[in-house]
């Protein structure tokens, strides 16, 4: 009687065959979750810090050690190249009588209310250009055009409309920033894929709810770049304008101690206010900028590259 054991032997590897593609099927699903799932593998972050803190202290060190054969070479005279110890005891002088904190906070101050007002003017305006076709046909180039041209060239022009005024500075700062931030904003926008919005459009979304809940979220990275490149320009045009447009009536600045050490001759007081321009500039990137950008990115699933 060979069919029964035929008939056996068919349903047995039939029950073995579903036990495998079961066993595929799982392992399948097993390896698309594994996929999902986001596992954080960066090192600690004592250890992050101090890899991205060592490089820096070199390089500094270097340009130091530079500087100081510099001035002990004599390559330039003294009222040029001052000795970085005559530079730190500056400094120090400054901190510890609290004249550098005050510089600092009177020109940060300033930045930071001219950022502010020039990321909300620079992202109304961006929205209505990326809304209105025309808008970004006429006022696009233009756009471009103001944020090629150099800051300082609007200090003279500012100080004939407001005069010798915070809003001189402030004006400044605006037409430095305003069109980073809209051109970086339509840059973002201009990059999402049209297919978000055609499936944001068919789950029901208005032009309010599209560009709220699709467009702004898938913009975000080219938006945080104009940010960034929108404080730098103020941070730049803020320091033109200070430098410029000097007077007792606006305080003491960064800029303006800059110009005070130029007009008495005071080499360690022009590098100091150099070095506190810059540490500023630092301290914002790294303070805010940075770990915007790398929580945005591990958000998505993106690995910072610094």
């Amino acid at each position: 009687m060979p069919a029964p054991a035929d008939l056996s032997k068919t349903g047995s590897d039939t029950v073995t065959e579903e036990q495998v593609e079961r066993e595929d099927t799982a392992a399948v699903g097993a390896g698309l979750d594994a996929l999902e799932q986001q596992v954080d593998t960066r090192p600690p972050a004592w250890r992050r810090f101090l890899s991205g803190f060592y490089p820096p202290v070199i390089a500094l060190l270097v340009l130091l050690g530079v500087w100081q054969i510099a001035y002990l070479q004599k390559w330039k005279p003294d009222y040029v190249l001052p000795s970085p110890a005559s530079v730190w005891d500056n400094f120090i002088s400054m901190v510890a009588d609290g004249q550098a904190f005050s510089v600092i906070w009177t020109s940060v101050s300033r930045g930071l209310i001219g950022f502010a007002v020039s990321v909300l003017l620079g992202t109304v305006l961006g929205l209505l250009i990326f809304q209105i076709r025309w808008l970004q046909r006429s006022i696009g180039p233009l756009l471009t055009g103001l944020q090629s041209l150099p800051s300082v060239s609007w200090v003279p022009m500012a100080v004939l409309w407001f005069g010798l005024t915070d809003w001189a500075i402030y004006a400044v700062v605006l037409l430095g920033a305003v069109p980073s931030v809209a051109n970086g904003l339509l840059g973002g926008m201009n990059t999402v894929p049209p297919l978000l919005s055609r499936v944001g459009t068919v789950l029901g979304l208005g032009r309010i709810g599209l560009m709220k809940d699709v467009l702004l979220p898938a913009a975000l990275p080219g938006y945080l770049a104009g940010l960034r490149q929108g404080w730098a320009f103020s941070w730049r045009s803020l320091m033109a304008a200070e430098l410029i447009a000097t007077s007792t009536s606006l305080g003491l600045g960064l800029g303006q101690l800059m110009d005070q050490g130029r007009s008495l001759q005071d080499p360690p007081t022009m590098y100091t206010a150099l070095i506190l321009i810059f540490l500023v500039g630092i301290g914002i990137e790294l303070l805010f900028f940075r770990p915007v950008e790398r929580s945005i990115l591990h958000r998505r699933g993106l690995t910072p590259t610094r």
